[in-house]
């Protein structure tokens, strides 16, 4: 879960001007950086106290909240900001690798690209509104609003668009590249709007909201989705008698969508007030003053190299979390399976998430990130070896284990590098400017593990050869796509794949990344974790 599992955890702000340089923590409080015009500070929670109350006492204390009709529409919206990050970042290109290749499934993951640079028009979002309408409402009705259009139209065209993809992946890109632009701005509204739809004493189940909401929605569009898309499991487990599509078609599940966001938009415009905001004006830098900020942190001594860090720190994992699945599915892994394996690992981030913020304290508080690093690294070569090894009489229940236990172990490491991430951004942000400073690193961070993808993708493409090899020699043609492999067989030839850029493009990924680990990450982190906390800020307030 690439891109939806990156934004949900980083969610909390401070509400009071002193943070210890001790203090760490899943960070809680306002939702960060969606509203970087705002002077909000952060509230960091110490995870020893995680253990002070029971599950079933912080249900009754969640149900009997004065703000539980608020918390449920939070979840809502950031429910149905899931459901089309589940499509652009896990199911469809899942679909799309069973007929065009790397390179065109990597000209698709362009449409994923906004959600790592809404910093760069969410000054916009919190300055222009109608005061009359509400702040945020004045953003959050009309996109949902449109993209239910969106979802309704592509509910009786996308399935024509999905099934010949190779002539359409242009039109199938700039939609998804609309709708997840315009919920990437729903974003941007519904994080400001959490700092005062729920009362000071509840903004830290604000974060709470968006884990739930957007994991939720992102789960169902991802694993439930290609569950009931797939054709052996419906036929297995749902049908009666054999058919030759899955119980759920992608343009019947958009359509489905598109009468739930009109009617959660329909709930806010007739009976949802917006309570104006007290401070509203008061506490923006406003537009040009926010960029400015911006580049004023750019500028720090230190944050230049910190900004390289999180600019490459990601590249050595982009083919493992991007690719490996596709190829798995490409050796026979069923759609299903993995949608299984997904389902499986998900609490394991959850877990590991909440634990990993108690190992990310003292003066080495990014330690458990440099431990991960290797870990990961160390998957991505087991990753590459279970797609090498694939049985070619098909999946084994011992082999999937070992691909199950693979991607686990690379999800762990994953949630512990981020989660160690985040805390380390949350100490060294000024918090007088903390919305800005948080959202400018997490920006930075995101797109990290965005930008190379496009570029990999292709290169797996660009360094493999495969030719069909048939009876009639000039009859020859490449089966470098499933399909291409499927004519293939069918037209009784044999598929002779003379290199796989997969193993070319991972294996050089992996070097490099352990080659700059070694060279300039370890020892850049290593310094700058150590720096005292007034380095690291821009306010002459919090220099003080």
């Amino acid at each position: 879960m690439p891109a939806a599992a990156d934004k949900t955890r980083r969610r909390g702000r401070d509400r009071s001007p002193s943070v210890s340089d001790e203090d760490i923590g899943i960070t809680i409080g306002t939702p960060n950086g969606r509203s970087p015009t705002q002077k909000h500070a952060f509230d960091i929670e110490d995870p020893a106290s995680y253990e002070r109350k029971g599950m079933v006492q912080k249900w009754n204390e969640f149900y009997a909240n004065k703000d539980f009709g608020n918390i449920l529409l939070l979840i809502a919206l950031y429910w149905l900001q899931g459901i089309p990050l589940g499509l652009a970042h896990g199911s469809i290109p899942f679909l799309l690798k069973e007929k065009l290749s790397f390179a065109k499934v990597g000209l698709f993951t362009l449409a994923g690209y906004p959600y790592s640079l809404k910093l760069f028009w969410s000054p916009f979002v919190d300055s222009w509104y109608d005061r009359k309408f509400g702040r945020r409402k004045s953003w959050i009705v009309p996109i949902q609003l449109v993209v239910a259009l969106m979802f309704w139209w592509m509910g009786s065209h996308i399935d024509g668009l999905v099934r010949d993809p190779a002539d359409n992946i242009y039109e199938i890109m700039y939609l998804f590249l609309a709708i997840v632009f315009l919920s990437a701005t729903q974003d941007i509204a519904v994080d400001g709007w959490a700092l005062t739809l729920l009362s000071k004493e509840n903004l830290s189940y604000a974060s709470t909201c968006q884990t739930v909401g957007i994991n939720c929605g992102f789960f169902l569009s991802f694993t439930v989705f290609l569950a009931l898309n797939s054709t052996e499991f419906s036929n297995k487990y749902i049908f009666s008698a054999p058919r030759e599509e899955g119980f759920l078609q992608l343009g019947s599940y958009m359509a489905f969508w598109a009468i739930v966001y009109v009617a959660v938009t329909l709930y806010l415009i007739l009976w949802k007030v917006e309570e104006p905001e007290a401070d509203e004006g008061a506490a923006d830098y406003g537009i040009v003053g926010t960029y400015k900020t911006i580049w004023q942190i750019c500028k720090l001594p230190h944050m230049r190299q910190f900004i390289i860090v999180l600019f490459f720190a990601k590249l050595g994992f982009i083919p493992n979390d991007t690719t490996t699945q596709l190829k798995l599915i490409e050796r026979g892994l069923h759609r299903e399976d993995m949608a299984l394996a997904v389902l499986i690992d998900f609490p394991v981030q959850i877990f590991f998430g909440y634990y990993a913020a108690r190992w990310s304290r003292g003066s080495s508080k990014l330690k458990p990130w440099r431990v991960a690093f290797i870990l990961r690294l160390l998957c991505s070569v087991l990753s590459m070896a279970t797609v090498h090894f694939f049985p070619q009489d098909g999946l084994s229940t011992w082999y999937f284990y070992v691909i199950l236990l693979t991607k686990v172990a690379g999800s762990m490491a994953s949630t512990v590098q981020f989660v160690g991430m985040s805390a380390f951004i949350t100490q060294i942000a000024d918090p007088v400017i903390g919305g800005t400073y948080m959202t400018l690193l997490n920006t930075l961070s995101n797109f990290g593990g965005t930008w190379p993808v496009f570029f990999i993708m292709r290169a797996v493409d660009y360094f493999s050869s495969a030719t069909c090899v048939l009876s009639d020699a000039s009859k020859s043609y490449s089966c470098a796509t499933t399909d291409d492999r499927k004519r293939c067989t069918g037209d009784g030839g044999t598929c002779d794949v003379h290199w796989d850029g997969y193993y070319i493009v991972s294996t050089s990924c992996v070097i490099i990344a352990l080659s700059l680990f070694i060279t300039f990450i370890r020892p850049t982190v290593h310094h700058l974790e150590r720096l005292p906390a007034h380095v690291w800020r821009v306010s002459k307030e919090a220099r003080q």
